[in-house]
């Protein structure tokens, strides 16, 4: 057993990777003169699935920064959270839940947020390993802006996608077919605790 979620060399691999895309991001953002501030929506109710173990031990070194009873808290909400949104989805209805992990509108792992969290909003595109091209809109305020005419060159998130698969076949030592899919939401990932695998 280790002492740590995510070990430290990897841990800092993820670091640079999510500055990365937070400069990829806000490059797009500036071109589009495109602001968080004053919206009257909140992306942290949006239903994401999220499918890297790396990803989810990166987080689970944000909550385990929390004091312990913050992480009680968070605890709580995530069970909520689940609750709820099976519910929603047994009525064909896709959740529209707060994030466990917001707090009177903020994000208290911030810099432990994943890869959607950092990378929606703006335009952008992905190139699949079988060739198909995927375009995203970005949210509702990117896409009115674009409809008014502003123009800005899409966020390309495949080259970010790659080094991500990179580390997390790094991670999971080359035996990523031996390992269920990731498919969670972050309240997922909060409930059943850090990933289990056979060295933590």
């Amino acid at each position: 057993m280790t002492d740590y979620i995510l070990a430290p060399p990897l841990a800092q691999q993820m670091e640079e990777l999510y500055t990365r895309m937070e400069a990829s991001y806000d490059e797009v953002a500036d071109e589009l003169q495109l602001s968080c501030r004053g919206c009257p929506d909140n992306c942290c109710d949006s239903y994401f699935l999220h499918h890297t173990y790396i990803e989810w031990s990166y987080l689970w070194c944000g909550i385990k920064e929390l004091e312990k009873h913050r992480q009680e808290e968070v605890f709580q909400r995530a069970r909520d959270y689940v609750v709820a949104a099976e519910k929603a989805l047994g009525r064909d209805n896709r959740p529209q839940i707060m994030c466990p992990l917001n707090e009177e509108g903020l994000c208290i792992v911030y810099k432990h947020r994943l890869m959607v969290c950092r990378t929606h909003g703006v335009p952008a595109v992905l190139v699949r390993p079988d060739g198909r091209k995927l375009e995203f809109p970005g949210c509702f305020r990117s896409q009115e802006k674009v409809a008014r005419g502003d123009r800005a060159s899409p966020m390309e998130r495949t080259s970010m996608l790659q080094e991500l698969a990179r580390l997390e076949k790094e991670f999971l030592n080359n035996r990523r077919h031996l390992y269920p899919k990731v498919r969670l939401t972050i309240a997922e990932m909060v409930v059943k605790g850090p990933p289990p695998l056979p060295w933590r």
